[in-house]
């Protein structure tokens, strides 16, 4: 039986995994634990890991590493005290891989550790690109630390491989969390206005906005312009979402519940879960931030994303994304863009580049099936003709 450990550190990738969570917990070829991290045990984000026992999701292990004081050496703190837990937990557990996905810095603390201790790994979403952000640079090592890889476009695939990667390893599944707003049910409009306590106007927005870590010292000033732009938008109802643990994130989340607190309509979470979360979608005229989730789930909604600055430049992007830049005229011009009836009549043929049928399916019987014998000896995969 083989053993399969993933590693969650946030709603945001647990929201992305939990189908295939499920499959890998309900298999009965696998023996499956489930390590729990992060923001997941932290009181300030909403402690997420109440979400995943919701779900009947069994954890096997919960590792603190530290992540509720944002003080200037907040990220380093963590990332060491992470790469130390997650070496203990998993010499503990031992399994034959382990799953990872995407791009924070706590996750290639513990694709550090796997590699400390000879555990392959299997990496979800490499091979993308995150220009604004140091999340950039920290999916691109975890990719070299990474024996199979699991991308959700073929460009991203093509990069991973030019990255020195064996093709044969790397694989085009799309995206988990494109899949997931297809199998989830969701709420009515009455079921999340009593759930959430929140109450639908005539015109509604979503707003994530996470703090752009290549432009640090900037968080305040990008947030404030963002926050004028939606102060100036009558009769409009505003739903936010925390921010990321990331350095400045606090300054951000401050801001917001002073905003907050000046008019009704205006909310905040520090979590919606993803059922909550996707419903929302559903029911807003459009999604504004600066989240990977509005450039990669968003568009299978058919609704405009207002995506705000660097942060996500370099990703691929369906023609419902509307980019500009973080001043308030420009904010302001975007989100106008995504009331225009012509605009929203293009929205009706929106295709979204992550849309993959069988997503978790395939990742599943990769890692099942995938021979793991000496796969931690890599050898770097040269492009013919490369200069």
């Amino acid at each position: 039986m083989r053993k399969i450990s993933l590693i969650t550190t946030s709603r945001a990738d647990y929201g992305i995994q939990s189908n295939l969570i499920k499959l890998l917990q309900n298999d009965p070829e696998i023996d499956f634990s489930l390590i729990v991290s992060g923001t997941h045990l932290s009181k300030k984000h909403g402690e997420t890991y109440r979400e995943i026992e919701n779900d009947g999701v069994k954890i096997a292990k919960k590792i603190n590493i530290g992540m509720d004081d944002e003080n200037d050496l907040y990220v380093e703190r963590v990332f060491s005290n992470a790469v130390m837990k997650f070496s203990e937990a998993l010499r503990e557990i031992s399994p034959d891989i382990a799953v990872l996905l995407g791009d924070r810095y706590e996750m290639l603390a513990a694709a550090l550790a796997c590699c400390f201790n000879n555990i392959p790994i299997a990496h979800l979403h490499g091979g993308e690109a995150t220009q604004g952000a140091t999340d950039e640079f920290f999916r691109h090592a975890i990719t070299k630390a990474a024996h199979l890889h699991f991308t959700s476009c073929e460009d991203y695939r093509r990069r991973v491989i030019q990255l020195g990667e064996n093709p044969e390893r790397v694989f085009n599944v799309g995206s988990l969390g494109v899949e997931n707003v297809l199998k989830v049910s969701p709420l009515s409009k009455e079921e999340l206005e009593k759930d959430t306590g929140i109450k639908f106007l005539k015109k509604n927005l979503l707003v994530t906005f996470h703090p752009v870590t290549l432009e640090k010292g900037d968080a305040e000033r990008q947030i404030n312009e963002l926050l004028a732009a939606l102060n100036e938008l009558p009769d409009t109802m505003i739903v936010f979402t925390h921010p990321n643990a990331d350095a400045e994130g606090d300054v951000i989340t401050r801001r917001i519940q002073d905003f907050v607190k000046a008019k009704p309509n205006r909310y905040l979470f520090a979590s919606l879960g993803m059922k909550r979360y996707f419903s929302m979608i559903r029911q807003v005229d459009a999604v504004v931030g600066n989240s990977s989730s509005g450039i990669i789930e968003v568009p299978s909604f058919k609704k405009a994303t207002v995506n705000i600055g660097s942060r996500q430049a370099g990703r691929i992007q369906a023609a419902s994304i509307i980019n500009c830049e973080p001043e308030k005229g420009d904010i302001s011009r975007a989100i106008q863009k995504s009331y225009d009836p012509a605009f929203r009549e293009t929205l009706k043929s929106v295709e979204n580049p992550y849309d993959k049928k069988a997503t978790a399916e395939n990742i599943l019987r990769i890692l099942k099936t995938c021979e793991l014998k000496d796969i931690v000896i890599k050898k770097f995969h040269d492009i013919k003709g490369a200069v």
